[in-house]
C-alpha cells in the first residue's frame, strides 16, 4: 500500500511538472501538439503564451520558447556593384524582430541562426538593388539615407514570409575593394610625388634667381665700396701730399730731417736686416753731420 501511495505521489508531481511551463520577459513561446502548432478554436489564430506561467496537456504538448526582443544582424561586409559597374565593399547592419511567431517557426524552425541567413539575403538583394541604380558619387554624396529606406523596404516585403519585421537597415562602412584601394593609393601618391616635385623645381628655380640677384647686389656693392675706397685713399694721399707740400715750403731742412728720422727708425727696427750702402750716401747725411759736428 505504501508504495502504491509513492508511485501516486510521483505520478502526480511528473503530471503536475509536465503540465506546467514558464515563459521568461523577452520571451515569446507557442505550444506544438502532435506536430502542429496550436491554435485558439475560437479565433484560429496562433496562440502565442506571454512571460509568465500557463499550463499544458503533460507528454502531448511541447513548447518552442522565441526571443521577441528586437535582434541585430551584424554580418560580414558585401561586395555590390554600383550602375558604373564599379565594386563596393559595403558593411551594414539589419535591426529585426519576431512579428509572427507561428510563421517564423514553420519557415525557420525557429532556427535563429537559419533565419539570420535568410533574413541577410534578402536585404542584400534590396541593398545590391539600390546600389545597381546609383553611382559612386550619388551613394556617398548625401543619398544614402533614401538607398537604406528603400532596401528596408524591399527587404521588409519579403521578409514576411518569415514572420520577421524589419525595424532597420543601416550602412556602417562603405570602402572600395583592397585592390582598387591599393591602385587608387598608388596613384593618389603618385600625384602627390609629382606636386612635390614641382613644387621643389620652382623653389630650387626662385632659390637660385634670389641666390643670383643677392650676388650681383653683393657684387655692385663690392664694387661701389671699392671705388668708394679708392677715391677716399685717393683724397687722403693727395690732402697728405698736400700737407707735406706744405710743410716741405715752410722749412725743408727740418721736413727733410724728419723724414730721414722715420727712415732710419723703420731700417734699424730689426736687428737681422743687412743693409749694403756707402756710408757717404745721402740716407746718411744727418749723421755724417752729426759726427763732423
Amino acid at each position: 500500500m505504501k508504495n502504491i501511495i509513492i508511485a501516486v505521489v510521483v505520478l502526480l508531481v511528473l503530471l503536475a511538472s509536465g503540465s506546467l511551463f514558464a515563459v521568461k520577459e523577452g520571451e515569446r513561446a507557442i505550444v506544438i501538439q502532435f506536430g502542429k502548432i496550436q491554435r485558439d478554436e475560437a479565433t484560429g489564430e496562433t496562440r502565442v503564451f506571454t512571460p509568465g506561467l500557463h499550463f499544458k496537456l503533460p507528454f502531448i504538448d511541447s513548447v518552442r520558447r522565441l526571443d521577441a526582443r528586437i535582434q541585430t544582424l551584424d554580418g560580414s561586409p558585401d561586395r555590390f556593384v554600383t550602375s558604373e559597374k564599379k565594386d563596393l565593399i559595403v558593411d551594414s547592419y539589419v535591426k529585426w524582430r519576431i512579428d509572427d511567431f507561428a510563421r517564423y517557426y514553420l519557415s525557420t524552425g525557429g532556427n535563429k541562426l537559419q533565419a539570420e541567413a535568410l533574413l541577410k539575403q534578402k536585404v542584400n538583394n534590396g541593398l545590391r538593388s539600390e546600389f545597381g541604380t546609383r553611382t559612386i558619387a550619388q551613394i556617398v554624396s548625401g543619398e544614402r539615407s533614401a538607398l537604406m529606406n528603400q532596401a528596408m523596404e524591399q527587404a521588409s516585403t519579403s521578409s514576411d514570409e518569415l514572420g520577421i519585421q524589419i525595424v532597420d537597415v543601416r550602412v556602417k562602412q562603405i570602402n572600395l575593394p583592397t585592390e582598387v584601394s591599393n591602385s587608387i593609393f598608388q596613384r593618389m601618391r603618385a600625384e602627390r610625388a609629382a606636386v612635390a616635385r614641382e613644387h621643389r623645381s620652382e623653389g630650387q628655380e626662385q632659390a637660385e634667381v634670389i641666390r643670383a640677384n643677392i650676388d650681383a647686389k653683393v657684387t655692385v656693392m663690392l664694387a661701389d665700396a671699392e671705388r668708394n675706397a679708392r677715391q677716399l685713399r685717393g683724397e687722403g694721399d693727395a690732402l697728405a701730399a698736400q700737407i707735406y707740400a706744405d710743410v716741405y715750403s715752410k722749412n725743408s731742412d727740418f721736413y727733410s730731417f724728419l723724414r730721414s728720422m722715420d727712415a732710419y727708425k723703420k731700417s734699424f727696427s730689426s736687428k737681422q736686416d743687412i743693409m749694403v750702402i756707402a756710408p757717404d750716401s745721402d740716407f746718411f747725411k744727418y749723421m755724417n753731420q752729426s759726427q763732423a759736428k
